[in-house]
């Protein structure tokens, strides 16, 4: 990206509005036996008994007890279903870890890859489940009590809730968009250089700076949903760390001479609560002459350095 041209754009490029973002007998050949002739004259044919002559007594009535297996066989069957059905059914975990990111686990044995969109306080992103009906997804956190939707592309989401009380002591901003449009966050910390120690980025080092940055969804899917999150923890902005934030787009054979939408979604300090900013933002990609460069938005996501006051 370095040998790049870099188209800079500021703010004013971009139309910007705010707004909350909320989101598959063979039968046996009949045997044939040949009965041999009886001729009429061979079959001696007793006379009729005299009924007056019988007598009847000591009768007994019995009947021969038996279950019947069907309402058994039935019964069973419904349970076998029901349980069949719970061992399928899609169901979600999820738990706080270190750094104020919840830790999802998802579950639904019987549907492999099955394509799900994680929804959380507006952030949206697409997922698919293993081969062995599972996922396991790190989120940051963007709320003290963190609400999670998972949404099948069909049947009934789950919802996972869970608190995270270090959401305080980090600082939050979040790209979302959809498809292949390009957006990346670019965060240079303490005024780094491309390329330098302190520039993080989804493809840096993930030891490169203080802060951290993740890319959420899976964009080999149709159409996905894309989200990229950049925390800073606020211990090191009040010790007088500054973060210059940036959003940029590469001009590809995708996005080209088309507009494209994104979302920006800020997590910061105010009044001692940590409250989330939401901005829409459209921009027009410039013609597939200029493929190849980048488009870079300043002033677009507030820097670190003034969301901390």
């Amino acid at each position: 990206m370095m040998d790049k041209r870099i188209l800079i754009l500021s703010s004013g490029t971009v139309a910007c509005a705010l707004g909350i973002g909320f989101f598959m007998q063979q039968s046996a050949a009949p045997r044939i036996y040949e009965t041999p002739e009886i001729s009429a004259a061979s079959v001696q044919v007793p006379a009729d008994p005299d009924l007056s002559e019988l007598t009847i007594e000591n009768i007994t009535l019995t009947s021969v007890p038996h279950d019947d297996p069907a309402p058994q066989q039935a019964e069973t069957a419904q349970a076998e279903a029901v349980v069949a059905k719970d061992d399928c059914a899609l169901s979600v975990a999820a738990n706080a870890l270190p750094g104020a990111v919840v830790k999802l686990d998802v579950s639904a044995p019987c549907q492999a890859g099955k394509r799900l969109t994680v929804h959380h306080q507006g952030m949206m992103f697409t997922v698919a489940l293993d081969d062995t009906g599972h996922l396991t997804q790190e989120v940051p956190a963007l709320a003290t009590s963190a609400v999670f939707i998972i949404e099948p592309q069909d049947g009934m989401a789950e919802v996972a809730v869970v608190p995270v009380p270090d959401l305080s002591e980090i600082d939050r901003v979040a790209l979302q968009w959809t498809g292949n449009s390009g957006f990346e966050i670019h965060a240079r910390e303490n005024g780094a250089d491309y390329g330098a120690p302190g520039h993080v980025w989804h493809g840096s080092d993930p030891v490169s700076g203080m802060g951290h940055m993740v890319r959420l969804g899976d964009d080999s899917q149709l159409a996905p949903r894309l989200a990229e999150v950049y925390s800073f923890p606020r211990a090191a902005e009040q010790a007088g760390e500054t973060v210059e934030i940036s959003v940029e787009a590469e001009i590809t054979a995708i996005n080209c001479g088309r507009d494209v939408e994104a979302q920006a979604l800020t997590l910061h300090r105010a009044g001692g609560q940590s409250k989330l900013q939401t901005r829409d933002l459209t921009l027009a990609i410039p013609d597939c002459a200029a493929k190849g460069d980048f488009l870079v938005l300043n002033n677009l996501l507030e820097n670190l350095k003034i969301a901390s006051n």
